[in-house]
């Protein structure tokens, strides 16, 4: 297996993906957060491949000062195996070559599944409070 930068031709395989992995919400368009990122000169879907399959993803950005990772998903039937962590060495590979100094991402409350699994990788809770704003609903 090996990580790559994906393309828009690999828009579907990944959506299927974030679906499946439950990291899709009715309010965001996995599509287009798919298409910025790849289209986009500081972001990039980094995918897991076996053979021609995608069997992994994480979304990275950088933000001048900031890495950020969103999305990151391993196939129900790759998963416990090591690719997560993987995928998160090639995220901060990506991102350190961008010039990022430090890595965050946001994590839901309740996945516990997650906060254990970015605990076990050295990630630890900020001690500030993530605000929002919509400015366009329709986006």
């Amino acid at each position: 297996m090996h990580t790559e930068e994906l393309t828009e031709d690999d828009v579907t395989a990944v959506t299927a993906l974030w679906t499946e992995a439950g990291l899709t919400r009715p309010w965001n368009d996995p599509e287009a957060d798919f298409q910025r990122a790849v289209d986009g000169s500081t972001s990039a879907v980094l995918g897991l491949r076996d053979v021609d399959d995608v069997v992994g993803t994480v979304m990275v950005g950088f933000d001048g000062h900031r890495g950020w990772v969103y999305y990151l998903a391993v196939q129900a039937r790759y998963r416990r195996e090591g690719l997560g962590r993987l995928l998160m060495t090639a995220a901060e590979e990506w991102l350190g070559a961008k010039g990022a100094t430090k890595v965050q991402l946001m994590i839901r409350r309740e996945n516990a599944t997650a906060l254990g699994f970015y605990e076990r990788l050295a990630y630890e809770e900020e001690s500030v409070i993530v605000v929002s704003r919509w400015l366009d609903r329709s986006a």
